[in-house]
């Protein structure tokens, strides 16, 4: 089932990557339309395509190591507060004019306030305490995070700062290069390998800590692997792509009942499913609203904020008796 569940989602990937590079008129009729095509495919629909691969991925796969670490079905990447650090750094590269005079200040302001958020919740939480500190830690974190956004905001020197900081803030892959993708990958696939060797301690540790424990599992190994993968992985997607929420907590909801509720068996399978959905999302945004007046954050809340309701609502009908 996870093998299949895995072909199922790579199969997805592979569609949305090949759709991605595919679309768009670019170049057609002009003099020299194969090298202005070549150009094209090279310089904007590569660099799109492999970042918006990369930013599922790293999106999917923390969604699902942090769904079966916590024990909560509705965890996502958000949740812990490195979202929003990268977030806030890059708001604060726009805010104080750095982005305007130097290009990487923007990913590089992301990646360090991805970094100052996950030293904070490991400092609140600490390395052994309980989940549920961590849960409380990354929420604080992530309050701290929001409100200093919106001073930022609130206090930008102009009207055009104010419009770049918002339209930063929706998520988008428009207008990303090679260089962002250079920065970003490196980052994002040490991430991703802490989080997937994680797989067989997420099945020990949904026996009980105890249990987990006794069949050899280090609590705290293991929590250093989760919080510094999804620093990584999801601090780096941020910091290039902006705020992409909830494809952490949809795309592991979709593809476990293909794996028998198995929390090692959903690492791959969700890390192949968030490339999918960005990218297929991303390819319906350049069919439907070519122009840009939707960005990848907005429909990626549009569609997450609903199912969010529904598993809300699901587990409400669970418990009631």
């Amino acid at each position: 089932m996870t093998s299949r569940a895995s072909l199922l989602a790579l199969a997805l990937a592979v569609l949305g990557f090949a759709a991605s590079l595919a679309i768009g008129p670019e170049g057609a009729g002009l003099p020299g339309a194969a090298d202005a095509a070549r150009m094209v495919l090279i310089e904007i629909r590569l660099p799109r395509a492999i970042l918006g691969a990369l930013v599922g991925a790293a999106l999917g796969l923390a969604g699902a190591a942090l769904q079966g670490y916590l024990r909560n079905p509705l965890a996502e990447p958000g949740l812990l507060g490195i979202s929003g650090g990268a977030a806030l750094g890059a708001v604060t590269a726009i805010h104080s004019g750095l982005a305007g005079a130097f290009a990487l200040a923007l990913p590089l302001g992301g990646l360090v306030g991805a970094s100052v958020a996950a030293i904070a919740i490991v400092a609140l939480a600490g390395m052994s305490g309980s989940t549920t500190s961590l849960i409380l830690a990354g929420v604080a974190v992530s309050a701290i995070t929001a409100a200093l956004t919106t001073l930022a905001l609130n206090l930008s020197p102009n009207p055009f700062a104010s419009v770049e900081i918002m339209v930063w803030l929706m998520g988008s892959l428009t207008d990303r290069s090679l260089v962002h993708v250079w920065l970003a990958a490196p980052l994002i696939l040490v991430g991703l390998a802490m989080l997937l060797t994680t797989g067989r301690d997420l099945e020990a540790l949904s026996l009980g800590e105890e249990a987990a424990q006794n069949l050899g599992v280090d609590p705290q190994v293991l929590r250093f692997k989760i919080i510094a993968g999804a620093a990584l992985a999801v601090g780096a997607a941020t910091a290039v792509a902006g705020s992409i929420g909830f494809v952490g907590l949809v795309v592991p909801h979709l593809l476990r009942p293909l794996v028998g509720e198995s929390p090692g068996g959903l690492l791959w399978p969700s890390l192949f499913g968030g490339a999918a959905l960005v990218l297929l999302a991303d390819v319906a945004l350049r069919l439907f609203a070519p122009y840009g007046d939707l960005r990848l954050g907005v429909l990626t809340a549009l569609i997450g904020a609903p199912f969010f309701l529904w598993l809300v609502l699901q587990k409400r009908s669970e418990m009631a008796p």
